[in-house]
């Protein structure tokens, strides 16, 4: 077979092994994701996917697969790790991306969380539900990721030990024979937590860190003396700030690479460095001394930025934590891929409609997200499998290389080839519905949960 029938063939099988971990209601839960798969413009509602032909169900069994479907998302997991893109490096991206669900009241288990778009009360806080992603990066220059995992946090959830669970979780379905995985996390985690929880796992963390962080390297050894004479051991060394050259010592490893959207890229790295940490918050009841997490400082620094007019500082600080020492050529660029995972947020929500609907349980909306990531991964394995069908006014895209919104446009002559495996309705006649003279109890409001600083 050549490499279009191995990948429409792979796109089979994942469709099919996809459709057995939907139950009850797996039918109508597949159609409803071909449904948002084909839709010839952006979704603007649940709703109006029954109308969809793709859809051959009533919208009342659209509701249902949301309130009573299930999908097992243990054996998913495992389908979408077996159909990761294997040419790619082992390379992560986490992050967390909030569903808004300001007014929705009668919605449990919502939390305040940051939000870049929208505003409350002339703040950059939203009501709702927070979803963490692990995304799967590339090397190519485009806007390709493949979701592997994904995890709402509760609230009252420590955000720490869930993103390590969750890492763990993945590291497990990954081969343990070849590339260690590498974990890439922006400003707003905290590397020391992770890293310290994730000591005795087969990966590495990168996360970036403010420019005034403070470090320290191992105290030197002290010499031999009696008890009488000796006190307490230090624990912290030469102080190092990432923000006072001064402070700098000189560094373990160094680099010097050429890139053609950012120049001369300067690479430094002091390894063995930790900070001091203080026996409370999150160290309170930790037994005995707060811990030492050593890890790796890096310092990335470019001649200049893709957008000459942006204001954004040209250097960049790391905070790498791992096995062995770390590869600075994969870190920086690591690091630099990231932000792929932000283009997926914004097609998985602009495009395919992540967080239109208005769900009322955070389980309807757990389904409805393992949907979207179902169908991304189906439009990443037919990128090669469709035309370019674009509109008058756009550019013509070189067919190796078409973005996840033209893919989606010829998913739906794609789908009439490769078929699909529900089953057709059994029935065309409408429900019965609500029996007359019966009415609703007021529904339970649930307030949402503001954390403590």
């Amino acid at each position: 077979m050549g490499r279009t029938d191995e990948a429409a063939a792979e796109l089979i099988d994942l469709r099919r092994s996809f459709h057995q971990c939907l139950s009850p209601w797996g039918d109508a839960l597949f159609e409803l994701c071909d449904a948002a798969l084909c839709s010839s413009a952006p979704v603007g509602s649940v709703p109006s996917l029954s109308l969809e032909p793709e859809f051959r169900r009533s919208h009342g069994s659209l509701y249902k697969s949301l309130a009573d479907g299930d999908v097992d998302n243990v054996r998913l997991r495992q389908l979408l790790v077996e159909h990761r893109p294997k040419e790619w490096p082992l390379v992560f991206a986490v992050d967390a991306s909030t569903w808004d669900r300001c007014d929705a009241e009668c919605s449990p288990e919502r939390g305040f969380y940051y939000s870049a778009s929208k505003h409350s009360a002339g703040q950059p806080i939203v009501a709702g539900w927070s979803y963490q992603w692990i995304c799967q990066l590339g090397w190519a220059s485009d806007s390709w990721t493949a979701p592997l995992d994904v995890e709402r946090i509760p609230p009252r959830h420590d955000a720490a030990n869930a993103t390590t669970e969750q890492i763990r979780r993945l590291v497990g379905l990954l081969p343990d024979d070849g590339e260690v995985p590498l974990f890439v996390f922006d400003a707003g985690y905290n590397p020391i937590a992770i890293g310290h929880h994730l000591a005795e796992e087969r990966c590495e963390c990168l996360t970036r860190i403010r420019d005034d962080r403070v470090f320290f390297a191992d105290p030197p050894a002290r010499p031999n003396r009696p008890k009488e004479t000796g006190g307490r051991p230090p624990r912290h060394g030469r102080r190092f700030k990432c923000s006072d050259p001064k402070t700098w010592m000189r560094a373990s490893a160094s680099l010097v690479a050429t890139d053609p959207r950012y120049g001369t890229v300067r690479v430094a790295a002091w390894h063995g460095l930790h900070p001091r940490v203080i026996g409370r918050g999150r160290w309170a009841d930790h037994s005995g001394a707060p811990p030492i997490v050593r890890g790796t400082v890096i310092r990335v620094e470019v001649e200049h930025l893709p957008k000459p007019t942006s204001q954004t500082k040209k250097t960049l600080w790391l905070f790498w934590s791992g096995p062995s020492q770390p590869d600075l050529e994969r870190c920086w660029r690591a690091y630099l891929r990231r932000f792929d995972i932000e283009h997926t947020f914004r097609f998985i929500k602009n495009t395919m409609g992540w967080t239109t609907p208005s769900l009322c349980t955070p389980d309807q909306a757990d389904r409805w997200t393992w949907l979207m990531i179902a169908a991304y991964t189906q439009l990443r394995l037919a990128r090669h499998l469709v035309d370019d069908l674009r509109l008058p006014w756009e550019r013509r895209s070189d067919p190796k290389k078409l973005t996840p919104v033209r893919v989606r446009r010829g998913f739906r002559r794609l789908r009439a080839t490769i078929g699909t495996p529900a089953s057709p309705p059994k029935s065309v006649m409408p429900g019965p519905g609500r029996p007359k003279g019966t009415r609703k109890p007021p529904r339970t409001r649930y307030p949402a949960v503001k954390k403590a600083a």
